[in-house]
């Protein structure tokens, strides 16, 4: 079953946006962690990011390494990483009808079931064929995804549903006008699109209320704030950023490649080979000066500096209950004004060696 009904508490007010910078630091955020305090506080304290009529916490759970992307995890980790993100207060979801071709919804729905404390994010339009993904945005591709997902996720509704990739043989209009439909018929709450253009998000926002981008985005990946960031201001879309430690590069613990495990996806990105590799790690350890005075991790300091905008919400994906734990902690770290320049400066745009993807996946993004 979907969820019923909001929970107390939450507001259900529009994003503020404010347009002198690009998403300017959130104020009368509580700025102490106390120690004592049960981890399922941690977020309650924090403010929290509307997405569209929903209010989501500040940061979210990205789940597809849960299910081989970054090597093998056992089923019984997994699930303890799904339970655990709950009991900290990361009730923000985020899955694919693509992601283990199916399997990571059916872990979710094993994990979780049908809790109604879960803000469940799942993703149509992709789907697999001849051993590679193929982009499908037609309606009927979009309907039947929908579906499918939903009785893998166990749900009669999903709180959002993105368009994985753009469809650049079908009309951006006509997938979105399938989705509205999919939302009218109550399945689907709230609709989203993925990696998209800021052409393509202002003709899908002109058919239909978009609540959320997800795009790439960290202190490794800022691209997106040149054209993409002011789009979604004006429009009042909530941005979720995906791979928000740059698939681990910001946490500082990325193995060599010829060491990483061989169902590992990051063997084939440009930023994890080489000189590359090296570089980018050496940039990242500009976040250890910071950690320290604030006694954060690398990993909690670069969520901090997304946290500190308005209408960004991150989702890290971790394998490991600790990291469920550390980044749920990262909410309730301030950064300052200063602190926030420090970053920007230390991480300008195109700083990252390397494309983000292979040629291969670069050929279907949209933005």
């Amino acid at each position: 079953m979907g969820r019923k009904g909001d929970l107390a508490g939450y507001s259900e007010a529009p994003i503020g946006w404010h347009a002198e910078v690009p998403y300017p630091p959130v104020e009368n955020r509580s700025s102490a962690i106390d120690a004592n305090n049960a981890l399922s506080d941690i977020l309650a304290k924090a403010e929290l990011v509307a997405l569209g009529l929903e209010s989501v916490g500040p940061i979210g759970l990205g789940a597809m390494g849960l299910t081989g992307a970054y090597g093998s995890v056992p089923r019984s980790r997994a699930i303890a990483v799904l339970e655990r993100a709950l009991a900290c207060g990361v009730r923000h979801i985020d899955t694919a009808a693509s992601y283990g071709d199916g399997e990571n919804e059916r872990l979710i729905a094993q994990a979780i079931g049908t809790r109604v404390d879960a803000f469940i994010a799942t993703k149509c339009g992709v789907r697999w064929g001849s051993g590679r993904l193929i982009r499908d945005g037609s309606p009927e591709a979009i309907r039947v995804g929908a579906e499918q997902s939903l009785r893998r996720l166990g749900r009669d509704a999903m709180d959002l549903l993105y368009l994985h990739r753009v469809d650049p043989q079908t009309p951006i209009e006509r997938s979105v006008e399938a989705m509205a439909a999919l939302k009218n018929r109550g399945l689907v709450r709230h609709i989203g699109l993925s990696e998209a253009s800021a052409d393509t998000i202002r003709r899908a926002a002109a058919t239909a209320p978009i609540a959320a981008l997800q795009s790439e985005y960290s202190l490794l990946s800022r691209e997106i704030e040149r054209e993409i960031v002011p789009t979604l201001q004006g429009l009042g879309i909530t941005l979720v950023a995906y791979a928000p430690l740059g698939r681990g590069l910001l946490g500082g613990a990325v193995p060599k490649v010829g060491e990483l495990d061989r169902g590992d996806f990051r063997r084939m990105v440009p930023r994890f080979s080489g000189e590359n590799l090296l570089s980018n790690l050496r940039r990242a350890e500009a976040l250890d000066r910071l950690a320290s005075t604030r006694s954060a991790t690398r990993a909690q300091v670069a969520l901090a500096w997304l946290v500190a905008k308005a209408g960004v919400v991150p989702i890290p994906g971790t394998t490991r209950v600790e990291g469920i734990e550390q980044n749920a902690a990262a909410a309730n770290l301030v950064l300052d004004a200063a602190e926030i320049r420090a970053l920007d400066e230390a991480f300008p745009p195109g700083v990252a060696r390397g494309e983000r993807y292979p040629r291969s996946m670069r050929d279907q993004l949209d933005a």
